[in-house]
C-alpha cells in the first residue's frame, strides 16, 4: 500500500515527468480538450500520451488524492520574459501538497522544471536536480518560483502563484483560450517535451533539441514526414 509521503511523492514526480511528456499536439490537429477527469485518464494513461499543465497537473492531482495525499489544485500566472510581465489568471495550473504540516509545490505540467517537489519555505535555496529555485513572497495574494540562471547570474521568475484552493473547473476558460488565443504560445508552433535520466529532448515544428549532461545538440526537423517518425522514435507517440 501507498503511504503518503514525502518519498513516494518525490518518487511519484519523477517517474511522471520521465515518462510523461509535456507537448500541446491536439492544439494543433484541432482537437478540443476539455477538462474532465476521465477523458484526461484516457488520453494521457490509456493512449500514452502528454498534454500542457491542465491536463497534466489536473491528472496528477487525481492520482495523488487516490493515494492518500492531501493536495489542492492551484492557480499560477506565467511569467513573459519577452514582455516582463506575467500571464492573466489561471494562465498556469499546479498542486500544492501538505505532508507533515509543511507545504510543497508539485508541478509535472510546466516542461523543463524541478524534477522532485519543491519545500514552500521563502526566501531560501531550493536544490533540485534541475537547478537551484528560490520561492519569495510578490504581494498579498501571490508567490513568486524563480530559477537560477547560470548565464545571468541572478534568479529568474517562472510563474507567480497563488495558495487559494481551485478545483479543475475554474481552469476552463484559459484553457479554452490557450487553444485557440493567437496570442497563446501554445497556439503559435507545435512542442513536445520529455525530461531524461541525463536531461532532457525536446521537439519543435522545426527542431530536435537533445540535452545530455549539459551538452545541447539541435538538429533540423525536414518536413511532417520527419516530425512524425521522430515523434514515434523519440516519444512512442503515432498521432
Amino acid at each position: 500500500m501507498v503511504r503518503p509521503t514525502l518519498e513516494v511523492l518525490t518518487a511519484l514526480q519523477e517517474a511522471h515527468l520521465l515518462s510523461v511528456p509535456f507537448e500541446n499536439l491536439d492544439i494543433h490537429l484541432g482537437k478540443r480538450i476539455v477538462l474532465d477527469p476521465g477523458l484526461l485518464f484516457d488520453k494521457i494513461v490509456m493512449m500514452k500520451r502528454g498534454g500542457f499543465c491542465y491536463e497534466l497537473n489536473g491528472l496528477f492531482h487525481l492520482l495523488l488524492q487516490e493515494a492518500g495525499f492531501q493536495v489542492t489544485l492551484a492557480m499560477g500566472r506565467v511569467y513573459d520574459r519577452k514582455r516582463d510581465a506575467y500571464g492573466p489568471e489561471f494562465d498556469h495550473m499546479l498542486v500544492l501538497a501538505e505532508i507533515d504540516r509543511q507545504s510543497w509545490l508539485v508541478d509535472v505540467g510546466f516542461g523543463d522544471f524541478a524534477m522532485h517537489p519543491l519545500r514552500i519555505t521563502l526566501n531560501a535555496p531550493l536544490n533540485d536536480i534541475n537547478g537551484e529555485f528560490v520561492i519569495e513572497r510578490h504581494d498579498d495574494e501571490y508567490l513568486r518560483v524563480s530559477r537560477l540562471s547560470a548565464e545571468k547570474g541572478c534568479y529568474v521568475p517562472e510563474y507567480l502563484f497563488s495558495a487559494a484552493e481551485r478545483r479543475l473547473s475554474d481552469f476552463t476558460n484559459m484553457c479554452l483560450y490557450h487553444q485557440t488565443s493567437g496570442e497563446s504560445h501554445f497556439t503559435r508552433q507545435r512542442v513536445c517535451s520529455i525530461a531524461t535520466s541525463t536531461g532532457r529532448i525536446t521537439l519543435t515544428d522545426d527542431k530536435l533539441i537533445v540535452t545530455e549532461r549539459g551538452v545541447r545538440t539541435e538538429t533540423t526537423i525536414s518536413g511532417e514526414p520527419e516530425f512524425r517518425r521522430v515523434l514515434v522514435e523519440r516519444f512512442n507517440i503515432v498521432l
